[in-house]
């Protein structure tokens, strides 16, 4: 199957998928935990695997005919994956050293990609419940229990910019670039819902130079166009596009709210940094 049709029924089924892969994050969250380091030193924990576990399955009764590429799943070799037309790209615990540090700034990420696009996305916030969901080419929103609240970004920005900092991958590099953007105030805030809140208006910026994984980014890229913002790559200054070589690490990108900001000014000068 190289495409999906994204109907209400599908939308609502993802949405419920994530609060169940939320819900076996909490219970590892309150019971206690191991954390176990990868071979690429990223740590991993019950939650990570229990929340895979309820995606994968989930994903695979609804669309059994769409591969899935999860972070918390064998790697998918390029020969395979070059030829898919659509698939999940699923985060089952984005930020799991902020989930390690319990302050509650993770999240569960699932996108449905489509010729290299993020054709629908949700974000759920397990510690609040909130979710953020958006469909490619309709709007954005941020659904509170059973209420939906339409989302937009905040345009035109002013001074002082919010700026979203990570709280674990801070480098010298982003503070330099920091500083570069002159009148700023910075948020602290951790996994994809640094994108979220953007979309929501609540933050303008989102810089991110160092490497990132395709499932980091997708279903909050899907949201925040949604609601107005891009996620532009610094190299080319385009929407990041996925599944498009081997590897799955991204470079050097920036989320805005405004898309007018003058955003290149301060990326330039950072790839000069390096």
């Amino acid at each position: 199957m190289t495409h999906v049709r994204i109907t209400n029924d599908l939308r609502e089924t993802v949405i419920a998928i994530a609060q169940d892969a939320a819900a076996a994050i909490m219970q590892v969250y309150a019971a206690g935990f191991d954390v176990i380091l990868k071979d690429d030193d990223s740590p991993v924990t019950a939650a990570d695997l229990a929340a895979n576990q309820c995606i994968v399955d989930g994903l695979s009764r609804l669309t059994p005919d769409l591969p899935i590429l999860s972070e918390e799943s064998p790697l998918v070799d390029w020969e395979t994956r070059r030829h898919w037309g659509a698939y999940w790209l699923v985060d089952p615990l984005d930020g799991t050293r902020e989930f390690i540090k319990r302050n509650g700034e993770f999240s569960v990420n699932i996108a449905l990609v489509y010729q290299g696009a993020p054709t629908f996305g949700v974000v759920l916030a397990p510690v609040t419940g909130l979710a953020w969901h958006a469909m490619r080419g309709e709007q954005a929103y941020r659904r509170q229990g059973l209420h939906d609240t339409v989302l937009r970004t905040r345009v035109p920005a002013q001074a002082p910019l919010r700026v979203a900092a990570s709280r674990s991958h801070r480098s010298p590099r982003t503070q330099a670039l920091l500083q570069r953007m002159g009148d700023i105030e910075t948020v602290a805030q951790g996994s994809s819902l640094k994108f979220c809140r953007i979309a929501e208006g609540g933050l303008d910026v989102y810089p991110r130079l160092g490497p990132t994984s395709e499932w980091d980014t997708a279903a909050g890229q899907c949201v925040l166009h949604a609601a107005g913002g891009v996620v532009l790559s610094a190299a080319t200054g385009k929407p990041f596009r996925y599944n498009r070589r081997e590897s799955l690490l991204n470079g050097d990108f920036i989320a805005l709210g405004d898309g007018r900001l003058p955003w290149r000014t301060w990326m330039t000068d950072a790839e000069e940094e390096r």
